[in-house]
Formats: C-alpha cells, structure tokens, sequence
C-alpha cells in the first residue's frame, strides 16, 4: 500500500492541535479531532526588523527568526551580534575575522568555517570556529580551504558543501560533515556549486543553486540526489528550513541583484513575496525556517534586517475513509 511517507519521503505529524503557522503543503493528524488536516495556502510577507549594530556583508548566519546570528563579514571584521525577534545586541567577537564565512545551527550552538582573512578576497581559509551562546572557539579545520559554500547542522553535528577554493570562483562538490570537533570527507555532489544555498541537518540536508545553474541537491546522510531545480538560479542566495520545507532568497543573478523568494515543499519550487530589497551576501547559512525566516546583512544594505513571515492559513480536512 502507498503511504504518505512513501509519496513525501516523511511522516505525518501526531498532533493535539493544530500548528500555528503550518507551511503550504504540510500535512499533519490532529488527535483531538481525529482528522488529516493539511495547509493549503497562506499569506507571504516580509518586513523590517531591527537593524544590526556592525555592517555584515558576505557574512555568516545561523538561528531562527527571534534568535537569529550574524557574524564575520566585509570589511574583515570580528564582531558577532545576537537577534531577540526585535533587536541586535553585540556579543562576544569571532577569534578571527573573516569574509564570505558560512554558518549554521542554533544561536546557543553554531558554527562559522571556511573564510576569507585578506581583504583581497584571493586566499580562502580552513579555519572553523563553534559558538555556545556566548563564546567562540576554535575548533578542528576544514580538509579543504573553501570559502561561500552551503552549511547544515549545527556545532556538534554539521555539514559543509559546495564553495570556492580559489580565488576564481569555481566551485567544488566536496562535502565533510563535522562531529563536533574534526571534519571527515563525505560523498561529492553531483554539481561544483560556489554560492548555494542551504538548508536541513547533518544527515539531511539541500544545497541550492550556486554558480551557473539553479540545480538542486538533496543530502541523505549517505549520497547526494538531485531534486528539481530553482526557478531561478541564483548565487549567494539566503537559505533555511529542512529538506521537507525550505526557503530560498535574494542573491544575484548574473550582474542582478535579485528580491525573488522560493519556498519548497519537499517535492518542488514555488514563488512567493520577494524580499523588500534586492540583496545578496546576507548573512550565509541555515538560518530560520520556510515560515519564519530572517535576511539580514548583505549588500547593498550591510545593516538591513527583514524577517518573513506566512500567516492567515487555510486548513483543509482531507477524507480518510
């Protein structure tokens, strides 16, 4: 018999209410009622949040929406900022300075790897560094010095793929997973990608676009599969959410900075509200969720926060009979 699971690659959820900001296509069984209900569509929109204190281009990002990170960035710098849903606040400082850093984890548990320390921007660098929720520390380096790649997971249980290991921008299909402090080889991506986006965990993740096509890739925790692409490709887009329900957002395209924002259901790509403001360089990594995301940094607003946020669902109850 063909389930659910079988169709969506996941589970349906058990719950005792229903979600408060579900995401389109979500499905889940709500125990009180004891029906299948589902989001069939809801209202996209982003907004100005609370601008950070040090300008962050080309920077790392990680958390959620109301305890978002940001840190590193152009020009080199140290600084690394905490958000509350509200506001930044300055916290303790990266131990080196780096541009087109990538991150990823929670505000309490992320990690910043690969990096640019010359302003030049030639040399990309293998250093890696995990963040507590108050300090940095210097953890184990990176196999393969690479700068601008895709990021999931977070300090104790990470992965990184993709980015450039030159300063000509090619991109590579390494990955390495960390296991809280040393990083391992993994599986190659199908696609070099520099730039891409990302979203999920260690064990599951995407890999967005990047470089020259809009090609999408999905992570099992073994290999690496393609999935369908972007409608628009895309290179240093911002990026959240798992490998079930994710966002993709801004970056350029070619010479073009774009506004354009992508949600993804598991199966395929849908446009939604475009950001405010044309950007790319945000703060790069996993940041937020496919319902509640956070864009800030980049260029060409480096202090600019906007948060995106889908209310007002409509709920369907599906036939289970």
């Amino acid at each position: 018999m063909t389930t659910y699971k079988n169709i969506k690659g996941i589970e349906i959820k058990y719950l005792s209410a229903d979600p408060p900001a579900p995401t389109v296509g979500q499905v889940w069984y709500n125990s009180t009622t004891r029906v299948v209900k589902g989001a069939i569509n809801g209202v996209a929109a982003w907004s100005s949040g609370g601008n950070l204190n040090t300008e962050h281009a080309n920077c790392g990002g990680a958390g959620t929406q109301s305890a978002g990170l940001a840190y590193g960035g152009f020009p080199i710098v140290v600084a690394s900022e905490e958000y509350n849903g509200t506001a930044w606040s300055e916290g303790n400082n990266l131990n080196t300075g780096r541009s087109a850093i990538v991150g990823s984890g929670a505000q309490t548990a992320a990690i910043a790897a690969g990096g640019l320390t010359n302003p030049d921007g030639s040399v990309p660098r293998n250093l890696a560094e995990k963040y507590n929720g108050t300090s940095w520390t210097n953890t184990g380096n990176l196999n393969e010095a690479k700068t601008r790649g895709g990021m999931s997971g977070d300090s104790t249980a990470g992965l990184m793929f993709g980015g450039s290991i030159n300063e000509t921008g090619v991109g590579t299909v390494n990955a390495e997973a960390f296991d809280g402090s040393s990083w391992t080889e993994v599986a190659n991506q199908s696609t070099g990608k520099s730039g891409n986006g990302s979203a999920g965990t260690s064990t599951a993740a995407l890999s967005i676009s990047g470089g020259a096509n809009a090609n999408v890739e999905s992570w099992d925790g073994t290999s690496w599969t393609e999935v369908n692409n972007l409608n628009t490709r895309r290179v240093n887009p911002g990026g959240g959410g798992t490998t079930a329900i994710a966002l993709c957002f801004g970056g350029s395209e070619g010479t073009a900075l774009t506004a354009k924002t992508e949600a993804w259901d598991g199966t395929s790509w849908s446009e939604t509200s475009d950001l405010a403001t044309a950007r790319n360089n945000m703060a790069r990594g996993n940041v937020g969720t496919s319902t509640l995301n956070l864009c800030s940094g980049g260029s060409p607003s480096p202090a600019a926060t906007e948060e995106f946020t889908v209310t007002t669902f409509t709920t369907k109850t599906f036939d289970t009979d």
